[in-house]
């Protein structure tokens, strides 16, 4: 079967920068030999990202370092209206929910490439494509994972290709879209959703998942460490689970480090507990944090599922979105998700008391400033290399608006026509 035709090159290019510059935050050091012309024992040349990076988190007040981990679905289809509330608070990330879909992939194009006012550091957008029932793009007649099973996982890398083509299409960056949660109990409300009815054959076909989107969007494993664990629905409760640690090794956990083996760039955990392995919703564990990334070894960014969902489980711990959203980057998160409705107050949510509370939780130490500069350094990864920029930061102000290179792109505007932005 032919593979359908992939992401534009320089929006692929964006997707390929971003996974080695992530692999190069935390890989070894390897001294390079000596080059013609260069002394021996000189410093190696600076790398362009890696000076930007420093430079730019020094720059940050800690109002812009907190808002910077914070991603929120706007509703509507009107990029100006979803772009104000974006640029008044200074929020990193945009998800894409059905509400903001008008039409096929192309139309989507015009209000993702409308996003970002400042265009050496896009925010990022993200969007579930999984398929099937899961679908925010309706152009996807895709393949969906349960149709997947009984087919060779070739086919599932076909898929996710022609998936990860159709969202990039729509000018998104990542793909919520990969289900690496396994589950042989059929009252289960995630097994639809998985892609294989054993750890093994999930494995094979969430690995094949990653491979199909690679070079297109950035992948994204859920729902850390495995919704299948319990057969209830995370989005209105706490799904709980007495497994130890030994049997999640052996089940759960296998789907999700073949993901990773993979290349997957982000995971994203879900408010899920093991009563044996931790008192706390994974997503605000530090317990999960640190096996997701110490036994599975993930280097990349880790963002929570949607932290509304904390508050309509009921549990009365949930209630404040401000202590959720502090705890999951207390714990290790990278970025905290919130699917806002159109009155965010309804939900007592308050962008701006948000971003002065993380900001306070900074400032006495509750949030830790190295680790906060950690996760700033992983997402602000992914959102340089989508500007397709190099070079140090440059402060260039209101006069570089609307002149990034991929919203150039996406609307057919060639970037030599445009003052370069920094």
């Amino acid at each position: 079967m032919r593979r359908p035709e992939r992401r534009p090159r320089a929006i692929g290019a964006v997707v390929a920068l971003a996974l080695v510059a992530l692999a190069g935050c935390s890989a070894e050091v390897v001294p390079e030999p000596p080059q013609p012309g260069r002394l021996v024992g000189a410093p190696a040349p600076l790398d362009p990202a890696q000076v930007y990076l420093q430079q730019r988190i020094a720059a940050m007040t800690p109002e812009q370092k907190v808002a910077a981990l914070i991603m929120v679905h706007v509703p509507g289809t009107d990029p100006a209206a979803i772009r104000a509330v974006v640029d008044a608070h200074g929020f990193g990330g945009v998800i894409l929910m059905g509400d903001n879909v008008g039409g096929p992939a192309s139309t989507v194009a015009s209000l993702t490439g409308a996003l970002s006012s400042e265009p050496g550091l896009p925010v990022l957008t993200a969007i579930d494509q999984e398929g099937g029932m899961v679908r925010r793009l309706t152009d996807d007649l895709g393949l969906a994972a349960r149709d997947l099973w009984p087919l060779d996982p070739s086919v599932a890398e076909q898929a996710f290709a022609a998936r990860s083509a159709l969202v990039a299409q729509a000018g998104v960056l990542i793909n919520f879209g990969i289900v690496a949660d396994v589950t042989p109990d059929r009252a289960s409300f995630i097994r639809p959703r998985t892609l294989g009815e054993t750890p093994e054959a999930a494995a094979e076909r969430v690995a094949a998942a990653v491979r199909g989107e690679q070079g297109t969007v950035l992948s994204t494993l859920k729902h850390f460490p495995g919704h299948g664990a319990s057969p209830d629905d995370s989005h209105v409760s706490i799904p709980r689970s007495g497994i130890d640690l030994a049997t999640w090794r052996a089940t759960h956990a296998v789907p999700f480090a073949a993901g990773i083996a993979a290349g997957a760039p982000l995971v994203m955990t879900g408010h899920l507990q093991f009563d044996a392995i931790s008192p706390l919703p994974a997503s605000l564990s530090p317990t999960w944090i640190d096996i997701l990334r110490t036994e599975l070894g993930f280097e990349g960014v880790i963002v929570t599922d949607d932290l509304l969902m904390l508050q309509r489980s009921g549990v009365a711990a949930y209630a404040d979105p401000v202590s959720n959203a502090i705890q999951a980057l207390a714990a290790g998160n990278d970025l905290v998700l919130f699917v806002l409705p159109g009155d965010p107050a309804t939900v007592g949510f308050d962008p701006a008391g948000l971003v002065d509370a993380l900001a306070a939780a900074l400032a006495d130490g509750r949030l830790d400033e190295s680790r906060i500069d950690a996760s700033l350094e992983r997402v602000l990864t992914l959102r340089r290399a989508a500007s397709g920029l190099e070079g140090p930061f440059v402060d260039c102000g209101p006069k570089c608006a609307g002149q990034s290179p991929r919203s150039l792109a996406v609307h057919g505007i060639d970037a030599g026509e445009r003052r370069p932005a920094f």
